[in-house]
């Protein structure tokens, strides 16, 4: 039950730019996303409707799921401080 996994243009340079280790443990966190975009891990934004979020270390992930088209969106990634500034 494997979501398709979408990540916007800013989040992925984002990622480019930080160390191995970081990138590594965000990649496995996308991958849970995809394969559970509910599960765990994730939660609930209060002030963005439909859209959720995931802790990985000092780092967050937002993301919109689309249960029609089995499509998550990765809209942004980066400091916990930063990315909620956006939404």
């Amino acid at each position: 039950m494997s979501y398709e996994l979408r990540i916007a243009c800013q989040a992925e340079r984002y990622l480019r730019r930080l160390d191995r280790p970081a990138q590594d443990r965000i990649v496995r966190r996308l991958a849970q996303i995809a394969e559970n975009p509910r599960g765990p891990y994730t939660k609930p934004l209060t002030n963005a409707a439909g859209s959720r979020t995931s802790r990985v270390g000092g780092w967050r992930i937002s993301f919109a799921i689309d249960d029609d088209a089995r499509v998550v969106d990765g809209s942004q990634s980066g400091p916990r401080g930063e990315i909620y500034r956006d939404i």
